[in-house]
């Protein structure tokens, strides 16, 4: 979500919905060329009250800040990005081996990992990234800790940082729904971006993803608590998006009618609500305008202004369903979680996707599921997670279903040329959630209830980063 704009306003403006849709389909590749683009967000807190960083100190105060850690990241080969006078995102390079690390709206840390061939790789890539962070952190008293929901910080003491698109967003949420400022400030997530073959490749696996996406919010379920006590819910992260914005949230069922593809995604695009452009250095406010006003120059503030790709690229990131559509297909459904689930994460939907005869499994486990079903799930999920109801199962049996599965389409990776070693051991921690039938965040509130007596500075000794 925070990743900083493209800025080339240079160049040519879009004359016609078919660009738009070839754009994304210009994301078709060969599967020799498929990648793994694995994202992770974390919140960040000063050591002692465990009270989230601010982006700087105000004038005598002291204490951990995001601008130092920013700061400090840039000694591993970290480049900065401005906004103004603030750096707001560090960008990658060859020293890096890519990626960039960019600012949630709150403070919390993403990395956006680069492009890899494989999860040895992405697995790397995570951990070198922790421990740099680990380093700087240390240095300046502060600490990281993966889940899905800021445990104890309210809204009104989460810091906001100096973007000028979330200024805007900020203001904006209230008017769609009753969760997005607890979206933007107090949740964070782990994502894979993942690559198609072609337009039909994309459908069958878009498809997928949206179906499993309630299975994978269960299994990595890790954010049940709120204001500093348990609320109920086992993905509070999940939960929140519920009642965000429903034009640019959910499960979108029209996914799953006869002739999707490119064009429908586009249709559906165009019409979402915009939230900003970005025009020498600074973000205009269009919320609530539609990308089709912008092809046509009818922007109020903006009239006569058009569209390039650029700005669309840029619009299709404030489009938040489940599954996201871009060049590539992006999965969203878990909770922000500690290193192995950071990996396990790519594991899985990789075993799913980069094996066709595993594809075609994981569309057989889902293809007869109704709109009624896959909603009922979504709702569900958040709440009970691999303990919901679905027909005469539960949420935890499907999810072994699909573990196998997934397992099944790594062992045919470590099978392939150019493929160094199995990758099914990055599942582990998916077995052993599975082997279990609780989810991280049962397993907490255990700790909470039993170990912890109700104390929840115990979470951050005994899981942060």
């Amino acid at each position: 979500m925070s990743a900083p704009p493209t800025t080339r306003e240079t160049s040519p403006p879009v004359e016609t919905r078919d660009e738009l849709v070839a754009y994304l389909a210009s994301g078709s590749k060969p599967q020799t060329d498929w990648r793994i683009g694995t994202e992770h967000e974390k919140f960040g807190y000063r050591i002692g009250d465990y009270s989230p960083m601010p982006y700087d100190n105000a004038p005598g105060e002291t204490g951990a800040t995001v601008k130092a850690m920013l700061e400090g990241m840039q000694r591993f080969g970290w480049e900065p990005a401005f906004e103004g006078d603030n750096v707001i995102a560090l960008m990658g390079n060859d020293k890096t081996g890519g990626g960039s690390i960019t600012l949630e709206p709150g403070g919390q840390f993403e990395l956006s990992g680069a492009p890899l061939e494989t999860l040895h790789d992405t697995c790397d890539e995570v951990h070198t990234h922790l421990d740099q962070v680990a380093t700087v952190a240390g240095e300046i008293d502060a600490g990281f800790i993966g889940l899905g929901f800021a445990p104890r910080r309210s809204l009104a003491d989460t810091p906001v940082m100096p973007k000028g698109r979330y200024g805007i967003m900020r203001n904006y949420m209230p008017k769609v729904g009753s969760r997005g400022l607890d979206m933007m400030f107090r949740t964070a997530t782990v994502q894979v971006n993942l690559d198609f073959s072609s337009e039909a490749d994309m459908v069958q696996m878009y498809r997928i993803s949206l179906a499993l996406q309630p299975i994978v919010t269960a299994i990595f379920a890790n954010s049940p608590f709120v204001d500093g006590k348990p609320n109920g819910v086992l993905s509070n992260r999940a939960h929140v998006w519920l009642d965000t914005d429903a034009d640019r949230t959910g499960m979108l069922p029209f996914v799953f009618e006869d002739g999707f593809g490119f064009e429908q995604y586009v249709d559906y695009a165009l019409d979402v609500p915009m939230y900003f452009v970005h025009r020498k250095g600074t973000y205009v406010d269009v919320s609530g305008q539609s990308f089709r006003d912008f092809m046509q120059g009818k922007l109020k503030g903006l009239e006569g202004d058009r569209p390039s790709l650029d700005d669309w690229e840029n619009h299709l990131t404030t489009i938040f369903p489940e599954a996201r559509l871009k060049r590539f297909i992006e999965m969203r459904g878990a909770d922000g979680g500690p290193w192995r689930r950071l990996c396990a994460l790519p594991a899985f939907w990789v075993g799913l996707f980069y094996d066709k005869a595993s594809q075609a499994a994981a569309w057989d486990l889902v293809k007869d599921w109704t709109v009624e079903e896959r909603e009922q799930l979504h709702r569900d999920v958040p709440v009970h997670a691999l303990n919901a109801k679905f027909r005469d199962h539960t949420v935890l049996d499907i999810a072994r279903d699909a573990l196998a599965i997934a397992k099944d389409g790594l062992k045919a990776r470590a099978r392939s040329d150019g493929f160094d070693g199995d990758e099914r051991g990055f599942l582990a921690a998916v077995e052993t959630t599975l082997d279990s039938g609780r989810t991280p965040a049962e397993e907490m509130l255990d700790l909470y209830n039993g170990k912890w007596q109700g104390n929840l500075d115990n979470l951050f000794a005994e899981f942060s980063y």
